[in-house]
């Protein structure tokens, strides 16, 4: 192996670097290749963290008695490749993270924790990189600009209320539901509002069998046990609702988690029925009710009866978990008592944050941002699609008309030595069985959630290649 050497860069950035002795004096393609092995080895060894600033081509050209053209070329091999990325009138910086340093690799996860992931393909997860920051930070100056001083006080337990009539107008136009702003409640994110639907209907609650985990955790905290409804291809088979003798049942209508189906409409009617009936309550969580690409949208079910379903929602997916702002649609009678559960003083949502949102929404500013991004979504899936067609065309994918992840079907018994490579490799994706109810009896079904939002723009391909290369054939 050759003997290093070190090459510190003295004008502009400062950089260390290492090429193999000779290196700098080769041709300009040994001399590039050199560069670019002691950029990829820096990267590795986390030296180069990701977002790291490299020098410009003269400056680094310079420090090293290299030619620009070489640096140049260098840094262009390895954008391309994903170790770096550029952007027009923007410094070269490391990628975000690409492949793990050898010492993260072998480091286990924090009890309780989540190891760092070379690509992240976690179901329910967007793309921070695109929230629309000149946008937001243009809606809360005029938010700030017209808002009263008592605005910016304790104000309504229920949510600001620019925001709840915003709120009220964009649900009616874009989902169907019938809302006045007397009947929102603001809240952090779906799970609060979980949290104090459980509060008020301290009964058992009906759930989907495949479910997001956190739904039934909220019941279990507060006591209460769930009990799972079989599903199929039309969804929840709400027809067993009194078979349980629950009074409450927790529902993704329009995008079944993580299934990916739709509600079939007879069901849609029969649940509302059930309520009807037996003075039950639809708890709706319309999680992804924004992205749906191959169908017309499917309406909030709230529309056909608002006094027998509970709409949840959040901007967690539209633009950003971080924020925590979400809504409860409620029944006019369940209001007062998700107040009090909820407390006077309980405000968990920043009023500043309330009042840019509703700016947001009424310039047209979310409408704008919501477009953009399901088309920048849809391209994903399709590629996702293509993609896996191509190299693994044994996977059968499903559950792709809407919504920001796909469901893997694999065949039987595949689905945890899958899970445990992608632990292996840095991927960061979910098995079919994380979401199966402990008493579920319905029929197991070996699959992945692949998420296909949260990757930058970037380092998608960069996942979706090694997504792929964990099935047989390619390098699986």
């Amino acid at each position: 192996m050759d003997e290093g050497v070190t090459f510190p860069v003295r004008a502009g950035l400062d950089l260390h670097v290492e090429l193999a002795r000779g290196s700098a004096g080769a041709g300009g393609g040994g001399t590039r290749a050199g560069l670019m092995r002691a950029l990829r080895e820096a990267i590795r060894a986390g030296r180069l963290a990701p977002g790291s600033r490299l020098p410009s081509y003269r400056s680094l050209a310079v420090d090293l008695g290299i030619a620009r053209n070489t640096v140049a070329g260098a840094y262009a091999e390895l954008i391309a490749e994903g170790w770096l990325v550029a952007r027009p009138g923007s410094a070269t910086r490391v990628a975000p993270r690409v492949v793990a340093p050898a010492a993260e690799r072998a480091r286990p996860a924090p009890a309780g924790g989540v190891a760092r992931r070379a690509h992240d393909l976690m179901p329910g997860r967007p793309d921070t990189a695109s929230f629309p920051r000149a946008a937001w930070l243009a809606a809360a100056r005029r938010a700030l600009t017209a808002a009263p001083s008592q605005a910016l006080g304790l104000g309504d337990p229920r949510g600001q209320l620019p925001l709840r009539r915003e709120l009220a107008d964009y649900l009616a136009r874009a989902r169907g539901v019938h809302a006045d702003a007397e009947r929102i409640v603001v809240c952090s994110g779906v799970d609060q509002a979980l949290r104090l639907l459980a509060a008020v209907r301290p009964t058992p609650l009906a759930v989907e069998g495949y479910a997001l985990f956190t739904q039934r955790a909220r019941w279990a905290e507060a006591g209460l046990s769930t009990l799972p409804l079989e599903l199929d291809e039309g969804g929840a088979r709400v027809g067993d609702l009194a078979a349980t003798g629950a009074r409450t049942v927790l529902l993704t209508p329009a995008h079944q988690f993580p299934m990916g189906v739709a509600l079939h409409p007879e069901r849609r009617s029969a649940v509302i029925d059930w309520a009807r009936a037996t003075d039950g309550l639809l708890i709706e969580d319309d999680y992804d009710g924004e992205y749906r690409y191959d169908r017309q949208p499917v309406g909030a079910v709230q529309g056909l009866d608002p006094e027998r379903v509970a709409y949840v929602g959040s901007v967690s997916k539209s633009l950003s978990p971080g924020l925590r702002i979400g809504w409860m649609v409620l029944p006019e009678w369940l209001v007062g008592d998700v107040l009090a559960a909820k407390g006077a003083w309980e405000l968990t949502v920043g009023c500043v944050d309330q009042l840019t949102l509703a700016d947001l929404l009424g310039s047209g500013g979310y409408d704008r941002h919501v477009r953009q991004s399901r088309q920048r979504y849809r391209l994903r899936r399709d590629r996702l699609v293509a993609a896996l067609a191509e190299r693994a065309p044994e996977v059968e994918v499903s559950g792709i008309a809407a919504g920001l992840h796909a469901l893997l079907r694999l065949p039987s018994g595949e689905e945890e030595t899958v899970v445990r490579r992608a632990g292996r490799r840095g991927i960061g994706l979910a098995g079919l069985a994380l979401y199966r109810h402990p008493d579920y009896r319905g029929p197991a079904v070996d699959g992945l959630v692949v998420g296909y939002g949260a990757p930058p723009e970037h380092a998608f391909p960069a996942a979706l290649d090694a997504l792929c290369r964990l099935f047989p054939g390619q390098g699986g």
